[in-house]
């Protein structure tokens, strides 16, 4: 099955591009990440690399941050772009099929191993599902990632 649901990848980057689901999984296996639940148990579906995304738009020495955009529910986190860019994960598919919205899609960002949440830009709060837009920034760009603990707690009690 195709969808054509595509994620704007722009900002401090060469190439800007929309990339669909057809376009990923047609990229090579060996930045396909199949099966993401080794990394977070509570995650399912199938991705590519960061960097096989990063080799396509091709970053300016200008970018140090990547901002992940989700529109539907107007959430943006800003991490460094070195920390994540050999953690980082765009999940696209689950169980064969485009990510559907109530699967956390289009697409989802995964950290293969973030710090515990909260406690740095690496943090679970920067797994960001219905992600449609990564933006690379010369320094942190847009982020709502709660700051206080009762923010933070508030979030994923409607996560869950």
């Amino acid at each position: 099955m195709s969808d054509t649901t595509t994620l704007r990848i722009d900002g401090e980057v060469e190439n800007a591009i929309d990339i669909s689901y057809d376009e990923l999984a047609a990229f090579a296996a060996d930045v396909q990440v199949p099966d993401v639940s080794r990394f977070q148990a509570n995650r399912k579906g199938d991705g590519v690399t960061l960097e096989s995304l990063l080799k396509r738009v091709r970053p300016q020495e200008s970018a140090t941050y990547l901002t992940l955009h989700a529109t539907l529910d107007d959430f943006a986190a800003s991490i460094p772009l070195e920390a994540v860019r050999g953690e980082g994960i765009l999940v696209y598919r689950v169980d064969g099929e485009p990510m559907t919205e109530n699967k956390g899609g289009p697409f989802r960002f995964l950290i293969r191993n973030p710090a515990a949440c909260h406690t740095d830009e690496l943090d679970d709060c920067a797994n960001v599902k219905f992600l449609d837009r990564i933006e690379l920034t010369a320094g942190r760009g847009r982020d709502t990632r709660p700051e206080t603990d009762a923010e933070h707690a508030a979030i994923h009690e409607h996560d869950n």
